[in-house]
């Protein structure tokens, strides 16, 4: 008879490093008892009868099936590393399913650009409108998130939303992210997960760049508008070194762009990664990262003014526009391995970071003169802490994880500006010139609960925001301050009715923070608008090669006051309520052929205002995206992609549309043991479209009053690329 408490235990490891191996799936075949490995590589499961058999896969390596013949066994199971392939994907967690999915998209799919970046996660748009140097508009589930507002981005862990920042609330600058060194992209949409604070709203994403270098590349790119790129990544030990790692990688990258103004865009990136497990209790990682880019934009022009024929789609208004921007990171994460039930990790990161953006959207609307160019300047550095306890509970028939963590992040802007300008070189006013603190102390605790076919995750989460704010140009000359605190509940039920099918159903509250001089103007009142959220939907694997995921999901959000930096007013926006379907499909019929697509469909209405008057500006209706792939075993690879965003309304009341496109990209490859030849083909049929759409008041030099009109910026004409890539 099998005792009540009978568990088997064990590590999963990569056959070829000794790393361990997260995210492994494990299960008791007889029993349907399933988990997976945590980051240590470490699992255990209650096992009811023997003999049982235990089968171990992951996504990238092939499935190991071991039998269970006593109880209480330990094992060390080694994975033999295989082509990543959609038939390893195991249905049982949907906490895991996306990375799984994420790590399948990835490889049949690789990333190109730092724009890919953003693109990879599913529903999620993107639009550059300020000479490729500024950080991309976001759009996710009916939402026009600005720069990041609504969805939290993290690189490693380290946060990449800037809060109370120059140009717009929670400003989010991928660029110093090298594509390369990206090996996964988690992403959740909705505010469900306790680990996630500020700016959970619509969705989170962290990229997360790789611990480990095989073999050193070399990489060199050039193509249409003086488009020049390299790339290097070069491991520093010895690959028998299993223990330690350490690499080091650069990017550079100068273009000028198809405008009539040269962007004359350029990007320098560093950045370096060492991490060892020290023993078997103790391990540490650390990264060190930084990159300066400048560029000139075009800005976003009137449709009036082409229609004229005052400028092309390609021309400028003010041919002054551009920036120049800057940022450092450095973090340190430790593991400590207490026992096999209980570990503990801390993550420390630094950052500093310069911003200069030179913009003019109304031209000569308020000086009919000089133009209403402006200058937003943000200097700040980064402090922060997160802390992480996780134990294992084993009971009768059931076993809880229990997480609990804590963390901190402090911004300390020195320079926060808003200028009017002339030509970038001749200061007209200052409209506001300030410096802040920001301090976010944070807390949450969690479990998962698994018993039998459920598993359950009740989260909560604490944040308390302490805000100052010091006016330069206020008589007074005195720091102002204010705090809040947000109270965030969440649930996440999963159904596993066998392994090709599971049903989940989440709820929960996120919030992001507003701008501290909103802050302060109000009080502090209201200044963490809730959104309250709910999914349902089913992850289903009919076929060993076919995956689908539907859902059906709903959130509001609570009113806010939003903070228009390019103004330096404020006003509140009204109570939102977003509705909507997702779908995702992945398919591989065959071990050289993928196909992927993603549909997203979002009803996004004030819920304050009358029928016809409750649209939400540039919020996207319907968005797809997907593919098809093929890799031969001959090294010829094809890639064909496509994006596609419908019409949506550019006003409340729907008399102005933000135009939708559907645009395709190819990518072929031809790669052998240590080289590769690519071409890239973007906006393969060069078809005519805008990338960024914004209602705007605005006034041309020859117009008697200013008028309200879109103003765009056009999207990337058929651009073509090519590169060679060397390993060593």
């Amino acid at each position: 008879m099998v005792p009540s408490h009978a568990q088997v235990k064990g590590f999963v490891k990569d056959e070829s490093t000794g790393k361990p191996l997260e995210n492994a799936s494990i299960v008791l075949r007889n029993s349907d008892e399933h988990t997976h490995s945590l980051a240590d590589g470490s699992f255990s499961l209650q096992i009811d009868n023997v003999p049982d058999t235990l089968v171990v896969s992951h996504v990238e390596f092939e499935q190991k099936i071991i039998v269970v013949s006593n109880t209480d066994q330990k094992f060390i199971i080694d994975l033999e590393r295989s082509g990543i392939k959609l038939s390893n994907v195991v249905v049982s967690n949907s906490k895991f399913l996306t990375g799984q999915i994420m790590k399948v998209d990835l490889k049949m799919t690789p990333i190109n650009s730092a724009q890919d970046l953003l693109r990879k996660v599913p529903g999620l748009f993107i639009a550059q409108h300020a000479g490729g140097g500024k950080a991309e508009q976001v759009f996710l589930r009916g939402f026009d998130a600005d720069h990041g507002t609504d969805v939290n981005i993290s690189v490693d862990g380290i946060p990449v939303n800037m809060p109370s920042h120059a140009h717009g609330q929670g400003y989010s600058d991928l660029h110093f992210v090298i594509p390369e060194t990206v090996k996964d992209i988690d992403f959740g949409k909705g505010a469900y997960y306790a680990d996630k604070g500020d700016f959970n709203t619509a969705g989170y994403v962290n990229f997360a760049t790789l611990d480990r270098v095989d073999n050193s590349m070399l990489k060199l790119e050039a193509g249409s508008f003086n488009t020049i790129r390299t790339v290097g990544v070069f491991n520093l030990l010895p690959k028998e070194m299993t223990t330690q790692n350490a690499y080091v990688a650069g990017e550079y990258n100068f273009t000028k762009g198809p405008f009539e103004v040269k962007q004359n865009f350029n990007r320098f990136n560093l950045f370096a990664k060492y991490d060892a497990q020290l023993n078997a209790n103790n391990y540490i990682k650390f990264q060190v990262s930084t990159f300066n880019s400048n560029w000139n934009a075009s800005g976003q022009i009137p449709e009036r003014a082409v229609a004229q024929e005052i400028i092309s789609q390609w021309g400028s208004i003010d041919p002054t526009e551009g920036g120049n921007t800057s940022r450092t990171n450095l973090s340190l994460q430790y593991k400590y391995k207490i026992d096999d039930d209980k570990d503990w990790q801390s993550f420390f990161f630094y950052s500093k970071y310069a911003f200069n953006l030179y913009s003019n959207f109304t031209f000569y609307a308020k000086d009919p003169v000089n133009g209403d160019e402006i200058n937003q300047i943000d200097n700040r550095n980064i402090y922060g802490y997160n802390h992480k306890y996780t134990q294992k509970f084993f009971l009768n028939n059931s076993d809880i994880v229990w997480e609990s963590g804590t963390g901190f992040r402090m911004d300390d802007i020195k320079n926060l500006q808003l200028n009017h300008v002339y030509r970038r070189n001749t200061l007209l006013d200052q409209i506001t010139d300030a410096s802040a603190t920001e301090t976010n102390l944070n807390l949450y605790t969690q479990v998962e609960w698994h018993s039998g076919k459920w598993l359950f995750n009740p989260s909560i989460r604490l944040d308390h925001f302490i805000f100052n704010y010091f006016d330069r140009l206020s008589p007074l000359g005195s720091t102002q301050g204010q705090q809040a605190t947000k109270i965030s509940p969440k649930l996440n039920v999963f159904y596993t009715a066998n392994s090709k099918l599971q049903l989940y159903a989440k709820a929960g509250q996120g919030f992001h923070s507003n701008d501290v001089r909103v802050v302060i103007a109000q009080s502090g009142y209201n200044v963490l608008p809730s959104s309250i959220g709910v999914d349902i939907g089913a992850a289903i694997k009919p076929l060993s090669g076919l995956y689908i995921q539907p859902a059906l999901w709903w959130l509001d959000l609570q009113q806010e006051f939003v903070f228009s930096g390019d103004e330096g007013t404020w006003e509140p926006s009204g109570k939102t309520r977003r509705i909507g379907i997702d779908l995702s499909l992945r398919y591989q019929p065959l071990k050289w052929l993928y196909i992927d697509i993603d549909g997203n469909y979002a009803k996004p209405r004030f819920t304050n205002e009358a029928a016809g008057q409750n649209y939400i500006p540039l919020a996207p209706t319907f968005t797809s995206t997907g593919g098809i792939s093929a890799k031969l075993s001959s090294g010829i690879s094809a890639n064909l992609r496509y994006r596609y965003m419908a019409d949506r309304p550019a006003n409340e009341d729907y008399t102005l549309t933000a135009k939708g496109y559907f645009v395709n990209d190819l990518v072929l490859a031809y790669t052998k043991k240590n080289w590769e030849l690519n071409i890239q083909m973007q906006n393969l049929f060069n078809v005519k479209w805008y990338e960024a759409q914004f209602e705007t008041v605005s006034k041309l030099k020859n117009e008697t009053a200013p008028i309200n009109d879109i103003n765009f910026t056009p999207g990337t004409p058929f651009y073509f690329k090519t590169g060679i890539k060397v390993n060593f």
